[in-house]
Parts: C-alpha cells; sequence; structure tokens
C-alpha cells in the first residue's frame, strides 16, 4: 500500500491567524489545529538553528498518531559548510531532539544553495554518512558536541526505524544523468520542486517522491488555481501507481514501482499554502 501525505511547511506564520487558524486560537494550539487538517509538516526551523530537544517531544504529543513531520536539515551543514567536514554537525542534528519524534519522524529534507554546483565526490561522500535507521541515527548522534546539551534523555530511540532522506537542488549543473544514477544508487529522492527560478526534475530515485511547491510564478507567494492542482493530482495518482510523472527529466527511465508521496506547499507568503494543500488533498480522495 502506497502512501499520499500533503501538508505544508512550517505552521508558525502571524499572516495566517484569522485566516487559516480561527481568531482567538492560541499559538501554542496551531500545530494541532494543522494536525487536524494535514496528515503531514514540514519542520523547518531546524533549517536555520539546533532546536531545543523539549520542542520536537512537545510537536511529538501535539499530533495525531498517524501524523508525520519531515525535517529539513541544517542550513549549517548544506550552506555554510557545503557538505565539507559535516560529520560533527550532523552529528548535533540528530542529538537535537529529532528522535523524539519517534514514529512520526518521516523524510529529512536536504536543500542545497543556488551555488552549490553538481560534484559526484562531495555528494556521495555526504550520503554515505546519512544515517539510514534510528539506531544509526542514535549511534552518530551520540558523537555531538557541546553544541548540544549533554542531557541524555533524548538521546534514545524506542524503535529501529527506516529513516528516508530527499535532496533539493537549485543549479541547473543538476540536470545530468551521473547526477540521477548517483541518487538512485544511495536510495536519496530528488525533490520536485516547482519554483520560478530552479530546475524542475521529474525524475523517480527512490521509493517516495518528495514534492515542493514553492509557487511557480512568484516565489513563495503565487498560488495553485485548478487546473494547476489537477495536474499535480494526476502526478501523484502516477507516482504512486509506478508511472513516470510528465515534465523534464534529467536521467533515465525509473524502475517501476509504487512510490509513497509527500507534498509540501511553500507559497506561504500570501496565506495560499494551506488552501492549496487542502483543494489538492479533495482531488486524492
Amino acid at each position: 500500500m502506497t502512501v499520499v501525505r500533503i501538508g505544508i511547511s512550517g505552521w508558525r506564520y502571524a499572516p495566517w491567524r484569522g485566516k487559516f487558524y480561527p481568531d482567538g486560537l492560541r499559538q501554542r494550539d496551531e500545530l494541532a489545529y494543522a494536525a487536524s487538517k494535514f496528515s503531514t509538516v514540514e519542520i523547518n526551523g531546524t533549517f536555520y538553528s539546533l532546536q531545543r530537544p523539549e520542542s520536537f517531544a512537545a510537536w511529538h504529543d501535539a499530533v495525531p498518531d498517524d501524523f508525520v513531520f519531515a525535517v529539513k536539515g541544517a542550513r549549517y551543514i548544506t550552506h555554510m559548510l557545503k557538505l565539507r567536514n559535516v560529520e560533527k554537525p550532523l552529528a548535533n542534528f540528530f542529538a537535537q531532539g529529532v528522535l523524539a519524534l519517534k514514529a512520526k519522524l518521516g523524510p529529512v529534507l536536504w536543500q542545497l544553495p543556488p551555488n552549490f554546483i553538481f560534484n559526484p565526490d562531495k555528494l556521495s561522500g555526504f550520503f554515505d554518512l546519512l544515517p539510514r535507521t534510528t539506531k544509526q541515527a542514535l549511534a552518530l548522534a551520540r558523537r555531538h558536541d557541546d553544541k548540544v546539551s549533554k542531557n541524555g534523555t533524548f538521546l534514545k530511540i524506542d524503535a529501529d526505524r527506516p529513516i528516508r532522506h530527499a535532496l533539493e537542488i537549485r543549479h541547473d549543473s543538476f540536470r545530468s544523468a551521473e547526477f540521477i544514477r548517483l541518487l538512485r544508487r544511495h536510495d536519496i529522492a530528488l525533490v520536485v520542486a516547482d519554483t520560478v527560478e530552479w530546475p524542475l526534475l521529474m525524475d523517480a530515485t527512490s521509493d517516495f517522491v518528495y514534492v515542493r511547491l514553492h509557487g511557480s510564478r512568484q516565489l513563495y507567494a503565487s498560488g495553485y488555481g485548478p487546473k494547476a492542482l489537477d495536474r499535480w493530482a494526476d502526478r501523484i495518482h502516477g507516482w504512486t501507481a509506478g508511472c513516470e510523472a510528465e515534465g523534464d527529466h534529467a536521467g533515465g527511465p525509473a524502475r517501476r514501482r509504487s512510490r509513497d508521496v509527500y507534498v509540501y506547499f511553500d507559497n506561504d507568503a500570501k496565506v495560499r499554502a494551506p488552501f492549496d494543500a487542502l483543494n489538492l488533498i479533495k482531488r486524492l480522495i
């Protein structure tokens, strides 16, 4: 059975209050409200800085049992270090409390900066460091430095589960069959990213597809009308059926297999994201 999850990137936005969130809803209750409408949300605060372990535990407890969080990888790793010498920062990332999400931990998103040019050796070295199970993530997290609290309360797991990873690109040098082969060899999902400026590639490279809809006319702002949502719904149906999605491909045909699909709307600037997500869900029911 394939799984399709439609959600939003982040949930704490002041302009959403009184529009998506009901008037008078406490900020602390916004995640629970979003989780009543969607089956997944991207945690994007982890991109900007390490979070408190208690926050992950609170997020876990605020959502239903069948809810899943995607977690965005640290920009310190992708944008500042550009994947060089990242063993310790990667340990810190998983030690900050990510494992407290338990069964609600979904894919980890790694977004490369626009000036990051395709480098197969650098990417392959990074992929080799990524933990593929929570047990591997725990072993890595225990090698953290003093940027993360030494309190071991959250450095534990309740079960060994797989961890999926997805990579978002923002440079044309990635329009390469070699890049697609590299992702498939390492079982990393290519993020299907709908943006104004950067490549929109449809290559399926793992057993799941990760879609980020940023707004194809105005980055982070433009919405998706009925025709656009119909088109994305058709693509989702195709991926779950094991078909190729129509659009631009950099590599050869993907192996035919049914795939899970995660979709996140990131066009939040004009309060379009939650309503576009709801309208896409209606098309898939």
